[in-house]
């Protein structure tokens, strides 16, 4: 058998984690921080409407980023694998559960969003203003959907926080960053059920925490790839 050539497998992982970062901060960014607006239901159905082409590149750049997400567990695994199989594996299906499975499946109902207003069906049986109000409601299910995801993307950074730290094909501080970034998923998905008004704060918390923890890795990976070995 072929040894694994771990610093090609590091950078092909880095490819596919600038990809998830740019297109998943695409679709949350520049889509649906965008045009949802928070408890006005008329403003959030009208800027969907008024721009279906873009919410509907939202949806499709965050199921290439998931789509991406389930490359990253399976190579991140064969990375990690000699730190801990079991530990490797175990990180992988909390990253696989969290985005490949509840994310993508949580896009039904950035979809729903759309579909409600953009239906004749829907039109035929509902008024606008109901349309209006059950669009916003899917939105407000999609971020809890994201928020759920989130607590297990925590957890896979935690375990890839102790892998990274443990590992001889990495620097230990790649380790800390991640670990730091689990806390900011953790507190923002688990604050956010207890104290919602301060969505704005628990959000800020996650993207410094991810941005320096996440975009350090996938930098790391894509240019530096692992460790020599010889």
């Amino acid at each position: 058998m072929e040894p694994i050539n771990y610093k090609r497998l590091a950078r092909i992982t880095g490819i596919l984690y600038l990809i998830i970062i740019v297109f998943a901060g695409f679709s949350q960014g520049a889509v649906r921080e965008l045009l949802v607006v928070n408890g006005d239901a008329v403003a959030t159905a009208q800027n969907i409407l008024g721009d279906s082409f873009l919410f509907k590149i939202g949806l499709t750049t965050d199921l290439i980023a998931f789509l991406c997400d389930a490359g990253v567990s399976i190579l991140l695994y064969y990375l990690l694998k000699p730190v801990s199989r079991g530990l490797a594996m175990t990180a992988a299906a909390f990253r696989l559960i969290a985005h490949p499975a509840i994310g993508s499946l949580n896009l039904l109902n950035h979809f729903a969003a759309l579909e409600v207003l953009d239906s004749p069906a829907f039109s035929a049986s509902f008024d606008p203003l109901q349309l209006q109000e059950f669009s916003l409601f899917f939105m407000e299910l999609h971020n809890m959907g994201y928020l759920i995801a989130g607590a297990f993307f925590g957890i896979h950074c935690l375990l890839l926080g102790y892998l990274l730290y443990q590992s001889k094909l990495f620097p230990k501080f790649l380790g800390v960053l991640l670990t730091f970034t689990a806390f900011g998923y953790l507190i923002e998905s688990f604050g956010f059920i207890f104290f919602p008004e301060l969505k704005n704060i628990f959000s800020l918390i996650v993207g410094v925490s991810a941005g320096v923890g996440e975009v350090t890795l996938a930098f790391w990976l894509l240019i530096k790839g692992v460790r020599d070995q010889s």
